[in-house]
């Protein structure tokens, strides 16, 4: 991949007609996971076919799942190995970008008695924080190294028996707390885990929905009880739009004058529609269309249009679980309201594929944004006028396709150096941006 890519963006014109951005991929990420410890066949159609997502596939492979090759939107079926039916790879599991895939199979893996995994990861990865994981899976009786105490990979696991307890996170993440209940799966008794704040349930979801023996209880969903014992039996899955991808869209059809757009079945599960509170506040002009529920997740069509005086905004405290990978594009939205907007309790974003805090101020001040950055956050005095510039993704997909939609606002072209990362997350971008330019 030729991540020195650039692309030109001319600025001007609006966006028009109905796409469909793809499959979730924390989503296709536990429907290879979930499905490969099921009983029998799991039927998957929507799945991301891009980089993170088909690390995971190759790491289950390595551990004896049987998952075809996979092909562009075409569905594809997995059989199961049972909870834990996993054989010792002779390599190494290689997660490639993906802190997804390290982190739930750590907790996957914990509990495969008598077996060793090494798990490891491109650069990028390999200097992001596994501490988080690896500790809570030591109190239940994980044996996990790693560099730097166990919080760097290279990790190494030697598959031990583990026992439930109740575990409080320090911090709300999604992966955290999927890879203690996926350990929990596999100890004995009952595990629970209690976080701060609650975060994306994609995983309780899924498990629920092939029959594991989970709670969700506390305030606001925040404490997640999980008995071993049950097995799980495979299912059908019809993986959504994901509304990460789909938020580019949502904002640019907000901001770029005159623009319409209609995304097919988007994912509404309520703790990722962050950027819809976000958009009510800003005064966006947004509706949800045919909504039904599969596998446990609400789905939807979201239509969008223009408005030309949009409210300043501030993301603050318990929404930003709700809409971390959000807020490089709520950036740019931010330069295009009137008045000033604030991202606070951000510092999160400074431990992503990039620091992508420094980067978007750093490259959206290129086009003549007004930006504060603060240790936590930023600070956005709107009504922009943005020029041309020479901006640079700095290998962060969010950011890439962030930059795209700044451009369109600028006058004259833009280029967009290391364009390509977007494939990360969103293969087809750039391909869709063409056939919505009007």
């Amino acid at each position: 991949m030729n991540t020195n890519h650039i692309r030109t963006v001319k600025g001007g014109g609006s966006l028009q007609g109905t796409i469909k951005v793809p499959g979730d991929k924390s989503i296709s990420h536990r429907s290879l996971i979930i499905g490969s410890i099921a009983e029998g066949e799991t039927n998957i159609e929507g799945f991301l076919y891009s980089e993170d997502p088909l690390s995971t596939a190759d790491c289950l492979r390595k551990l004896g799942v049987n998952i075809p090759e996979i092909k562009k939107n075409q569905p594809f079926t997995i059989k199961g190995l049972g909870i834990d039916g996993f054989k010792e790879p002779e390599e190494i599991l290689d997660c490639g970008n993906s802190g997804t895939t390290m982190r739930l199979l750590m907790g996957l893996l914990a509990g495969q008695e008598g077996s060793n995994f090494i798990l490891t990861g491109d650069k990028s990865l390999n200097e992001r924080p596994m501490g988080r994981v690896s500790k809570p899976l030591s109190l239940m009786g994980g044996k996990i190294h790693g560099r730097k105490n166990g919080s760097k990979a290279p990790i190494s696991i030697t598959g031990n028996k583990l026992k439930g307890c109740v575990i409080g996170t320090p911090v709300a993440s999604a992966q955290v707390k999927s890879a203690i209940l996926l350990a929990g799966l596999n100890a004995s008794g009952t595990t629970s885990v209690i976080e701060p704040a609650s975060s994306r349930d994609h995983t309780e979801r899924m498990l629920k929905a092939f029959g594991a023996d989970i709670n969700i209880r506390g305030e606001l969903g925040r404490n997640i009880v999980i008995k071993s014992g049950n097995n799980l039996t495979g299912q059908n899955i019809l993986i959504p739009g994901d509304i990460s991808s789909a938020a580019f869209w949502m904002i640019a059809a907000s901001i770029v004058p005159e623009s319409e757009i209609v995304i097919k079945n988007v994912g509404l599960n309520p703790t990722r529609t962050g950027i819809l509170n976000v958009m009510d506040e800003m005064g966006c002009n947004y509706k949800i269309l045919d909504k039904s529920t599969i596998a446990g997740e609400p789905i939807g069509s979201i239509n969008v249009k223009y408005v030309s005086n949009l409210k300043p905004f501030k993301v603050e405290g318990d929404i930003l679980p709700k809409l971390i990978d959000e807020i490089p594009i709520l950036t740019v939205a931010a330069c295009f309201c009137s008045g000033v907007s604030e991202i606070k309790d951000a510092k999160e974003l400074r431990v992503k594929e990039t620091d992508r805090l420094k980067v978007m101020a750093t490259q959206l001040k290129k086009f003549g944004a007004n930006i504060i950055e603060k240790e936590d956050g930023l600070i956005i005095n709107g009504d922009s006028k943005f020029h041309s510039a020479e901006v640079d993704s700095e290998t962060d997909h969010r950011v890439s396709m962030s930059l795209a939609i700044a451009s369109l606002l600028a006058k004259g072209s833009s280029n967009i150096a290391r364009a390509e990362a977007s494939r990360v997350s969103y293969p087809t971008f750039w391909d869709d941006l063409e056939k919505l330019i009007n």
